[in-house]
């Protein structure tokens, strides 16, 4: 199994862990249910996918907050 790490917002891929990892090791228990159900999905494989925000989108986020609003903003 690996963890796929990608921003949520522009779909980089942020980065990748191979290593034997558990939901806590990462985390993930600190999210409600439904922060995992939007964030965290599961492939056919077993691999993880964790929908997070990368710098640049975070930046542009933070500089323009008006950038909520928008569904996607990003393409």
């Amino acid at each position: 199994m690996a963890v796929y790490y990608g921003c949520r917002h522009c779909n980089r891929t942020l980065g990748v862990v191979t290593e034997p990892v558990t939901h806590q090791d990462l985390g993930l228990n600190m999210l409600t249910e439904e922060e995992q159900r939007e964030l965290v999905t599961v492939t056919d494989a077993g691999h993880l996918h964790v929908k997070v925000i990368c710098e640049d989108c975070y930046g542009a986020y933070e500089n323009n907050p008006q950038l909520y609003e928008w569904q996607h903003v990003i393409h």
